[in-house]
Formats: C-alpha cells, structure tokens, sequence
C-alpha cells in the first residue's frame, strides 16, 4: 500500500496500517515530514517518480491524503507512472475528486475514501494509529465502482478499526456538508462574535471550547473543503441562517428561542440513540450490490467485518 501525503490523516492511515501487519509506504512533499516518519521506523521518500514506480511494480493500493488543490498534479503524476494501481483517497469531498479522477482518466480503478475522524492539528506529528478506532469510513458505491477495488478500500478502512459506511458520492457531500463544513463555519463565526467581547474570553469554558475547536483548524484546510463542496455547503449554510434568523426574529418579537432550543435538543436525541445495525447479508459483486449498499447506509448501516465476494472462495 502507498500513501501519498504524510500529514495527520494520510500519517495516521499509514500507522495504522502498518500496525495491522500491511505492508506500506509513503510520499510526502516535505522533508520535515519524510524525516519524521523515516526517524519513526517508517518507510518514506520525498521521491514521488520514484515512489510511484514502487507502487506500480507492487501493484499497491495507493491512497491519495493530499489537500484538493495538489489532486490535480498529484493525479497527473498517477496517470503517467502508476495507471493501472487501485486508487482510493481520504478527502473530505467526494463529489469533486471523482470529477477529477474522471478528467485524467483513472475512473475505473478507483474507489472514493472518507475516515469521518481528525483533529485541529496537522502534519506528521499530529498523526495516530488510533485515529480511527470506531470512526465512520465513508466507502464510496457509485455506479463505476469496481468490486474488488472496493473490496480493498474496504479492507483497509477495516485494518484500520474503522466501521464502514457505503454510500454514493453525492449524497456523501450533502451529509458533510451538514455535519462537518457547517460545524466549521458556525465555529469561526462563534470565535470571531466572542473576540469582538472584551471580557468573552476571560470567561470562556467548557461551551465556547467544543463550540469552536474545529476553528483552530488550519485555515486552508477549511477553505479547501467548504469550496470544492460549494454546491451541498450553500443550501446548508441557508437552512443555519434561516433558522438562526427565525430565533433572532422570534426571541426580538416573544422573547423567546424556544422553538430553535427544543428543536435542536429533540434532532440532538435522536442522534444519541441512532442504531448502527451491521450489514452483513450483501454479496459484493452480485446484482444490484452498489444500490443495496447505498440503502443500507442511508438506513444507517454499517459494515464491521469483511463481506463475501461474488466469485471468491470461502
């Protein structure tokens, strides 16, 4: 396996699989990095030509953990010495790497990625085999989807610790887009109205912490995930103001925020007890077995072990 980017999450993958016995190696554009994961008994280069030509020959699964606006080289690079590996990525958007993916020509070998886990720090340091254990890994099951290269994404979001959830690109983006690029905005929003408070963040605890941890996300970072998901971000961010604009209406003319308080404490509840019944029953490869996956994590489902194959033995 290869792994193309060595900051918190393409390290963290690349911990983890090793712990799980894989056989792995990366790339990183810096040198710090390189020399932090070399200096932690890893196998990394600064080489891309040359790291991808290893890849080639092993024919590894090579999982791409660049930001979005290095995908395009990084994709070009792929194309011209590694085509023909099994591709997957860890990227918070799915909807604008599988445009991109289809541009240089790589469709049909690779198989979307997203680990819903990570923190508000970056780079090699920040990484963590554990990183994973129990986190939601979005395994993609658009209609190109080969079943074998899934069947190893799968497998490595699995050595990973990780529950799989399959589920189409599309609505993948609108799901992040509430629950991950939204949080965001809210949260930068929150810090910047405390910090225009004199005495704010003098009396700043517990509230005002969860609230805007994702905040001391790298600004970049941000940005590179709320734009390329554009599309599903703005009716999400429309449907927040709206309902914050009704409560600032409601709370100038009644008095009151009841109806946005109980609304959100009664979605907060069922949220807490939301089942995550296992998908144990579909055969990967069988009729049908994209859109029956899709259903199953839609309904919530989610895959804890691995799957038969159509065709495969055992």
């Amino acid at each position: 396996m290869c792994v193309l980017g060595l900051g918190l999450i393409g390290g963290s993958v690349l911990r983890a699989a090793s712990a799980a016995g894989r056989k792995v190696f990366g790339y990183n554009r810096s040198m710090e990095a390189v020399q932090g994961a070399t200096f932690d008994g890893f196998d990394a280069s600064e080489n891309l030509d040359a790291t991808l030509q290893r890849a080639a020959a092993d024919k590894a699964l090579i999982v791409l953990a660049v930001p979005m606006p290095a995908l395009p080289t990084m994709l070009g690079h792929i194309r011209g010495a590694a085509g023909e590996c099994p591709l997957t990525d860890v990227t918070s958007v799915k909807g604008a790497v599988l445009q991109q993916v289809t541009e240089f020509g790589l469709l049909d070998r690779f198989v979307g990625g997203h680990p819903m886990a990570g923190t508000a720090h970056s780079g090699w340091a920040a990484g963590n085999p554990g990183l994973f254990i129990g986190a939601p890994w979005v395994v993609s099951v658009d209609d190109h989807v080969d079943a074998q290269v899934w069947t190893q994404v799968t497998q490595l979001a699995l050595d990973c610790h990780a529950v799989v959830v399959p589920a189409r690109s599309d609505e993948h983006d609108a799901a992040a887009a509430a629950i991950s690029h939204l949080p965001h905005l809210f949260a930068e929003a929150l810090a910047v109205t405390a910090s225009e408070v004199p005495l704010a963040f003098a009396l700043a605890a517990g509230s005002f912490r969860d609230g805007t941890r994702v905040a001391a996300t790298a600004p970049d970072l941000v940005r590179a995930m709320c734009e390329a998901n554009d599309s599903q971000l703005l009716p999400a961010l429309e449907r927040g103001i709206d309902l914050l604009t009704r409560a600032r209406d409601a709370l100038a003319a009644h008095g009151s925020v009841a109806d946005l308080v109980e609304a959100g404490h009664a979605a907060r509840m069922r949220y807490d007890s939301f089942s995550r019944p296992e998908i144990i029953t579909t055969v990967v490869g069988a009729e049908n077995w994209r859109a029956e996956l899709a259903a199953a994590g839609r309904a919530g489902g989610v895959i804890r072990s691995a799957l038969p194959v159509l065709g495969s033995r055992g």
